[in-house]
């Protein structure tokens, strides 16, 4: 169960009101620019950052994980980008299991750009 595949995540650069449910979360994901359809994975911490929130659309449908700390606090991605923090699927994991470093320090090596990277091929290793 989860976000299959290789996803991008965003966390929303704002508290967010953990009222909201798929349709007006839905909205803020269109208001940091993003289709929610696109696959890609959307966190929301609450104000007082007890609560976390992450939307994702499967396929044929949004999914959404809510989560309530009884102790500690999320990290606050907040003061970001309109378009919102991009993170890893890792931090994304550790975000939801209430790790404050995320978003605080690079907790992942940067993304390889496959594009620019190049292939190995068979003659490289003759």
């Amino acid at each position: 169960m989860g976000p299959k595949g290789r996803v991008r995540v965003f966390a929303y650069s704002q508290p967010c009101d953990m009222r909201k449910s798929f349709n007006t979360l839905s909205g803020l994901v269109s208001s940091m620019g993003h289709d929610v359809a696109s696959g890609d994975v959307f966190a929301f911490v609450s104000r007082n950052k007890k609560r976390a929130k992450v939307l994702w659309y499967d396929g044929n449908g949004l999914c959404l994980l809510a989560k309530r700390l009884d102790e500690g606090r999320f990290a606050a991605l907040w003061g970001g980008a309109a378009s919102g923090v991009e993170l890893s699927m890792s931090e994304l994991s550790l975000l939801v299991e209430g790790c404050t470093l995320v978003g605080r320090v690079p907790l992942s090596p940067p993304r390889v750009d496959t594009e620019r990277a190049g292939r190995v091929s068979a003659t490289d290793f003759r």
